[in-house]
């Protein structure tokens, strides 16, 4: 009796815990707590958290190479480059490119706002990461996480839990790191600025949008095809209104699915033993820095942009030229009606916000070409 004892007590996997393990736990909790709690994308944090828990739970194997469960949902659905772009289809089918095609030049405020992916790019060199390593980290500047772990996959796949973590972080922590970037960067008489009203989009204009847009960019940017293919095809299921079927599937049971498969993959990644070293650790400072940046750009793209344009636009819509769809945009509605309560923003903050997406896919794409 006191053999089996003994061997079920040096068999369990409290035995076998390290520091590292614990320090996890607590990481885990902490985004247990902005996911429950503080309601920070909890669709993402708390499968996310719960990958990190079981992970670092000694003796579960479950990311044991052709053995573990998570790791078939990893391999199969993150280096097979499965989840990624089906997250995209679901993506397409719930935005509305309305506001970018009644204003076209809010185009180059998503283009401006990936000025802190490259600046953030060199800046990773600088301190010591390689290539491939720095346009992982640079692609959290887009904040868009599917992008994040496409590229990531491909160039850096040791860094995938930190960047994915990093990126999805940021898009959660949109309303307390911008409005003090859009206040600082903007003047009080810029932010009330009532910008004039959208023009009407056609049915014919939504629905050629997508074809259009998916044959220009993988023409152009053919390594962007993966996720811009799959994003135009949700957004033409939307828009072609006569499939309500796929278009509920895939933004709605479909996202669901991969987003599960999603977060417990990526949390699943974070194991002491390769997360909790100073080098990763420095991807969260790198991130940030590329997110702020991100942010400063599409501010300052937008006050640039006034130099020239007879129907002033409001500066704030550049701070939605990060890809956190719909948080940056929301984000700005709300500062844009704190200084003026006539400020309806959320429509003209689309436009960028959904520009974003696709320069951080092409931005994604580029770094892909010449470091993949």
């Amino acid at each position: 009796m006191l053999d089996i004892l003994k061997d079920l007590i040096f068999s369990s996997g409290a035995v076998s815990l390290t520091g590292g393990n614990i320090v996890m736990w607590l990481v885990a909790f902490v985004l247990f707590y902005l996911a429950i709690k503080k309601q920070y994308e909890p669709l993402l944090l708390l499968p996310i958290a719960f990958g990190i828990l079981v992970v670092n739970l000694p003796l579960t194997f479950l990311m044991q190479p052709e053995h573990g469960l998570i790791w078939f949902f990893y391999h199969y659905g993150i280096q097979f480059d499965i989840i990624p772009p089906l997250i995209f289809l679901g993506l397409g089918a719930m935005i509305d490119f309305g506001p970018l095609i009644a204003n076209p030049k809010t185009l180059l405020l998503g283009a401006g706002a990936q000025a802190g992916l490259y600046v953030t790019f060199f800046a990773a060199i600088l301190f010591g990461f390689d290539l491939q390593e720095a346009g992982s980290i640079a692609i959290i500047g887009g904040a868009d996480g599917p992008t994040t772990i496409y590229l990531t996959s491909k160039l850096a796949p040791h860094l995938l839990g930190a960047t994915a973590v990093s990126a999805y972080a940021y898009m959660a922590l949109v309303p307390i790191i911008q409005p003090p970037m859009m206040k600082l960067l903007t003047t009080e008489k810029e932010r009330k600025i009532v910008m004039t009203k959208l023009r009407p989009v056609s049915r014919l204009q939504k629905v050629c949008f997508p074809i259009v847009t998916a044959m220009t960019i993988m023409l152009v940017v053919p390594p962007a095809a993966p996720l811009i293919s799959m994003l135009m095809l949700g957004n033409l299921f939307k828009e072609s209104g006569v499939v309500e079927r796929l278009t509920n599937a895939s933004a709605n049971e479909l996202m669901n699915i991969v987003t599960i498969f999603l977060g417990l993959s990526i949390g699943a990644t974070m194991t002491a033993s390769t997360f909790l070293n100073p080098k990763v650790l420095f991807i969260f400072f790198l991130g940030l820095f590329a997110f702020v940046v991100s942010t400063a750009a599409g501010l300052l793209m937008a006050k640039l942009m006034n130099l020239f344009l007879r129907d002033k636009i409001n500066p704030l819509i550049g701070a939605a030229g990060v890809s956190a769809v719909p948080m940056a945009a929301r984000c700005v509605h709300k500062v844009g009606s704190e200084a003026n309560r006539r400020n309806y923003l959320l429509m003209y903050a689309m436009g960028p916000n959904v520009a974003g997406v696709i320069g951080t896919v092409v931005a994604a794409a580029i770094l892909l070409k010449n470091l993949g």
